[in-house]
């Protein structure tokens, strides 16, 4: 997600809080969290599943790879 996105979303955060938004600047800010929260979820997905785990037994062990590497969930 980019700044300008971003940026947007604590403009009409703070607008709620002071003046109170209109329907369409609330469903343009629902839309908004909405994208960031799955822009977050991606992101996270991705770091977990190029994470490396060593077993007890010494083996490494991908998560991606041990856990389906599922792209686009």
């Amino acid at each position: 997600m980019d700044s300008q996105k971003i940026s947007r979303i604590n403009e009409l955060y703070r607008k709620s809080k002071a003046e109170g938004l209109t329907e369409a600047e609330k469903k343009e800010q629902k839309l908004l969290r909405m994208e960031y929260l799955e822009s977050v979820k991606r992101n996270l997905r991705v770091q977990l599943n190029n994470i490396d785990v060593e077993e007890k037994d010494g083996t490494v062990v991908n998560l991606g790879e041990k856990y389906g590497n599922k792209k686009g969930n």
